[in-house]
């Protein structure tokens, strides 16, 4: 465990009760054994992930490494040994998912951003399965912009107006289409859906102007609830082709939500309290606001102002039996008036200063009724470990109490002033910054600038306290002139893993309070905290003894399950793990007295088929096989509502411009391919087939047929119909035929699914045999009114619908779990060795998710430059064995 020795610096400066028993003493012991022992067993783990850049485009990689740690230790976590990471598009719906080996708490991979994606504002998301006790508030969970220029051929800006009709909030939305060119699309046709909240508002058509724009009205009725969405618009092109573009509604009121939070969790008349301040305006972000608090009487008692995101406090000592509200006014000149909570009569109020860049300074305040009731006590713990405990007297009202910060770690730590029986009375967070638990790193070799294509060769000396450290780093290179920095919008190592990954819901600009250490950055930061939810002790389970963990950890890949025999267990039952993906591989093992198995000491990737059998101990094989599958994790709705983009396309101009110029060689160069085939159809010769089918029409009957041969390499179906089968559109997993609104309908196994809770990405690809495209009158005729907008026939391996496990043989079934996903390799020239004449116009200039530092803390950087001058960007960040953490941002020109 990663800890520090306590110096002998907490200071109480009031004389404390001396008649606190040994057995009070013995059982303050005792809870904080039992907190040491409950968060052991229950560590959580954090986890981030070091992105090459902070937006990209179609036809890019996304590089990453993840560093995961032990959130009680601090040490990188060998608690999981497998990560998730998922790319989740703007509708929050899972696109790509990666399962990934970690080696004590690291790994690396990469998304690739096919042609088949939209613009938009996806998300990276990364968990363990242990992870998933805790909640996807504390998973690493980021919302990058995406931009299609290469791949694109409908461009959309838009602008929103809100106003006040009826008392009821109108959004008019002003859409404007143009070409890659910028060239409008005047008198197309547009039909478009206005959702908010999930909830359809307005749906209607209409046809672009001169200028290509189509002006949208849509009513919010219920604006206390509604406050974002999105509209999808569907254009068609002068080659009748129909196109969908989502536009999202950030804000669709003009309101702004104010909340007031005593920093004890409760206000107590007759006693100084803090309450911190949170304006937040409907496009998720902080909004500047001044206030003038007034009680009953209409009386002045305090003023505040918040800073530029939307945070402040101020003080109030209120009387008991006043009612207090807060007049306000925001930027844009309107007000309102807020209700303050209501003190209570009678209670405690625990108060922390942080502004000292030194020391916490500490106070308690107690009622005058509670003097002399009781004793208290006050603890100062991060994840689980304890840093300082102490005995609270109630023989005084205020208790003051200064702890120096060099005692403590880096991150969040919780302050609880605790009753006599530990129920929590008040608590509350501070940040720490401690610059001892840090990794410098020290460059050497760098120049001030470099030309086009030389060489840059960097050596690094990492070490911390003065001493040289064994660390992982990753670094990544941009060129500022393509990939803009935004420092205060940055998550990076620090950003992550000591501040948000304890914090609940939304923080915007988290390295602003990283960029500065000044008195007025600590101040923002303290206000932060006090009016941030945050991951907490449950004290109710440090007493109890509870461990409600649903979801064990995993350490390895392994294939398990349970062998019956008329519902009883086969006890010592052979059981054969077949595959012939990528070769031939078998291995046995026997089933233990509750008939289960675990296939715990392979590896494979992902796709991979394996057959399980299984038979009784006298070689019988009528036995039933049930597979063990771990539910997924359902997608949550993106928490980072502050860092939607209306305009993907249009922020990322400048990037895009210079992405697409690279995409555009790489394709002459034969090194990027475009997946979608326009108006491309793959059919196949109508005769009849070997393979079973619910087609009501005949198997076969269809006007094209794709096998499972060609879907072996399928993410989802929807991404492989996209663009191969003529007249037929996929957006939103639903297939339309062309000119058509409805979707076709989707009948699995025979059976006709409702489109409103089903669609094509609802079935496992690897368990489909055949899917049957019926879009012609010849082929739908015999579905009646339910094959007017076309059928997919799907008939799966089983034909028994949507599932990961066939089991249709007694004895055996086939079986594809998730493996390993394959990780790439970034390529990086040797112009040295290998001159090439060709134009270099990378926009991830270099990119080392493993630079590994020696026993004497040297490490070494080499790569070579573009052809594209501007101010390159360096940034390295890392881990020790010990969990020090590194981050270290470095520039050079390059003429």
């Amino acid at each position: 465990m990663k800890t520090k020795t306590f110096k002998l610096g907490l200071v109480l400066l009031c004389l404390l009760s001396s008649s606190v028993t040994w057995a009070q003493n013995a059982s303050l012991t005792s809870l904080i054994q039992k907190l040491d022992e409950i968060t052991g067993k229950n560590a959580q783990e954090k986890v981030y992930l070091h992105l090459d850049k902070p937006y990209y485009a179609v036809g890019d990689n996304i590089w990453f490494k993840a560093y995961t740690i032990n959130a009680k230790t601090g040490l990188p976590s060998t608690i999981s040994g497998l990560l998730y990471v998922e790319l989740i598009n703007e509708k929050d719906s899972l696109t790509k998912q990666l399962k990934l080996p970690m080696r004590s708490g690291i790994t690396w991979g990469d998304f690739k951003l096919t042609d088949s994606l939209t613009e938009g504002n996806y998300r990276i998301r990364a968990y363990t399965q242990w992870m998933r006790n805790a909640g996807p508030d504390f998973y690493f969970d980021k919302t990058i912009k995406i931009g299609n220029s290469w791949a694109n051929k409908v461009f959309t800006k838009s602008n929103n107006v809100l106003s006040t009709e009826n008392n009821q909030q109108k959004v008019t939305t002003t859409i404007q289409f143009t070409n890659k060119q910028d060239v409008p699309y005047a008198n197309a046709a547009v039909n478009y859906e206005v959702k908010l909240g999930g909830k359809t508002v307005e749906r209607g058509k209409g046809i672009t102007n001169a200028s290509g724009e189509i002006v949208v009205v849509a009513t919010n009725k219920q604006p206390e609830a509604l406050k974002s969405g999105h509209i999808t618009a569907y254009i068609t092109l002068p080659n009748k082709e129909v196109v969908t573009k989502d536009i999202p509604l950030k804000a669709t009121t003009n309101d702004v939500d104010v909340q007031f939070l005593p920093e004890s969790g409760k206000l107590v008349a007759g006693l100084p309290n803090k309450l911190g301040v949170k304006a937040i305006n409907s496009n998720g972000l902080g909004e500047f606001t001044s206030g003038v608090v007034v009680n009953n009487e209409g009386t002045e008692v305090s003023r505040f102002e918040t800073n530029k995101l939307g945070i402040g406090s101020f003080f109030i000592n209120p009387v008991m039996g006043e009612t207090y509200k807060a007049n306000l006014t925001f930027a844009n000149g309107i007000s309102k008036s807020v209700s303050l909570p209501v003190a209570e009569k009678s209670g405690t109020v625990l108060t922390v200063s942080n502004l000292d860049s030194t020391k916490l300074s500490v106070k308690i305040y107690v009622s005058e009724d509670l003097l002399n009731k009781e004793q208290y006590f006050l603890l100062a713990q991060h994840n689980g470990v304890v840093y300082f405990s102490t005995p609270v007297s109630s023989a005084k009202q205020v208790i003051s109490l200064s702890v120096p910060k060099d005692s403590l770690p880096s991150g969040i730590i919780q302050l609880s002033l605790l009753s006599s029986t530990f129920v929590p009375l008040n608590e509350r967070v501070v940040f720490v910054n401690n610059i001892t638990d840090k990794i410098t790193l020290n460059p050497e070799n760098l120049k001030d600038s470099y030309t086009k294509r030389s060489k840059v060769d960097v050596s690094l000396t990492a070490s911390n306290d003065g001493k040289p450290v064994q660390g992982s780093f990753s670094v990544a290179v941009t060129n500022t002139a393509a990939v803009k920095p935004d420092p205060e919008n940055e998550t990076n190592i620090f950003t992550k893993l000591l501040l948000t990954s304890d914090l609940t819901g939304y923080v915007e600009k988290p390295n602003y309070y990283f960029l500065n250490n000044d008195r007025n950055t600590r101040l923002d930061l303290d206000n932060l905290l006090l009016t941030q939810g945050w991951r907490k002790v449950d004290w109710k389970q440090v007493t109890t003894g509870e461990e409600p963990n649903k979801f064990p950890a995993e350490k390895k890949l392994q294939i398990s399950g349970t062998v019956t025999k008329g519902g009883k267990p086969v006890v010592n039952g052979k059981v054969s793990l077949v595959s012939f993906t990528g070769g031939f591989f078998m291995t046995d093992t026997l089933t233990d007295d509750k008939g289960r198995f675990n296939f715990d000491k392979i590896e494979f990737l992902d796709s991979t088929k394996f057959v399980v059998q299984a038979r009784t101990d006298k070689d019988k094989k009528f036995v039933e096989i049930a597979m063990d599958v771990v539910p997924g994790q359902t997608v949550n709705k993106n928490p980072n509502t502050g860092d939607i983009e209306v305009n993907v396309n249009q922020a990322l101009a400048g990037y895009l411009d210079a992405s697409g110029k690279y995409f555009d060689d790489q394709t002459k160069r034969g090194l990027l391919n475009r997946t979608i085939l326009l108006d491309a159809v793959n059919i196949v010769e109508k005769k009849k087939p070997t393979y079973n089918s619910s087609n009501i029409g005949g198997a076969g009957n269809a006007d094209a047929v794709i096998t499972a041969k060609e879907l072996e390499t399928a993410f989802s179906l929807s991404q492989y119909l996209q663009g191969r089968i003529a007249g037929v559109q996929v957006r939103d997993g639903q297939a339309y035929a062309r000119g058509s609104q409805t979707p076709m309908r989707i009948s699995l196994d025979g059976m006709m699914m409702d489109g409103d809770s089903f669609n094509l990405d609802d079935i496992v690809v690897q368990d489909i045999e055949t899917v049957e495209i019926l879009k012609s009158i010849g082929t739908t005729a015999i579905y009646g009114i339910q094959g007017g907008s076309g059928v997919i026939v799907i008939n799966t391996k089983r034909g028994d619908g949507v599932r990961s496990v066939n089991t249709y043989t007694p004895g055996l079934i086939n079986f594809t779990p998730k493996g390993y996903s394959v990780v790439r390799e970034f390529y990086s020239p040797k112009y040295d060795a290998k001159p090439d004449s060709r134009p270099d116009l990378r926009t991830t200039v270099f990119w080392e998710p493993q630079m590994v530092s020696d026993a004497t803390g040297k490490a070494k950087l080499s790569y070579f430059n573009t052809d594209v001058p501007g101010i390159y960007r360096v940034v390295i960040e890392g881990i020790d064995v010990q969990g020090n953490l590194a981050r270290k941002v470095l520039t050079y020109e390059v003429k």
